[in-house]
């Protein structure tokens, strides 16, 4: 069962696609963040759901956010996997599924695809989770960060 909204997002500190160390505070101070979890790069529902991510980048940053996806997966797969579909974002890779097992994004067989809409502030505001719903990750994310924007 994924955190709630209202709970505050658990920091974390993980190595991204270009190799460098990101952390959830070091977003935050820049704007709202879009934290997705999903399973595996270059399969087809997290292909999709990153090409969403792509696809409506600007409708994401105008609304203030950053967007970051996490995996398992290793920094040299991230690495291909942002090149070959052309993505703007992070892609964090988690070892040992500790970020995941902190955001409570863990399954039985595959990993959940879950995605946390964090306000700047580090508060869960909205959280979608749909293993087999791909491209509804990035309305969902919208439409919460549109209510966080209408807050202000």
């Amino acid at each position: 069962m994924p955190l709630n909204i209202g709970d505050v997002a658990p920091e974390f500190s993980a190595q991204a696609d270009d190799g460098k160390q990101v952390s959830l505070s070091e977003l935050l101070a820049k704007g709202n963040v879009v934290l997705y979890f999903y399973p595996k790069d270059e399969t087809r529902g997290c292909t999709t759901e990153a090409c969403e991510f792509r696809d409506r980048w600007s409708e994401v940053t105008q609304l203030g956010a950053t967007v970051v996806g996490v995996s398992s997966d290793d920094v040299n797969s991230h690495s291909r996997f942002k090149a070959h579909h052309g993505l703007q974002f992070i892609l964090l890779t988690d070892v040992g599924s500790q970020i995941r097992k902190l955001y409570r994004a863990t399954g039985l067989l595959i990993p959940p695809r879950i995605t946390y809409v964090i306000d700047r502030t580090g508060k869960i505001r909205h959280v979608y989770n749909s293993q087999l719903a791909p491209k509804e990750h990035v309305d969902q994310a919208i439409l919460a960060l549109s209510r966080i924007k209408t807050e202000k």
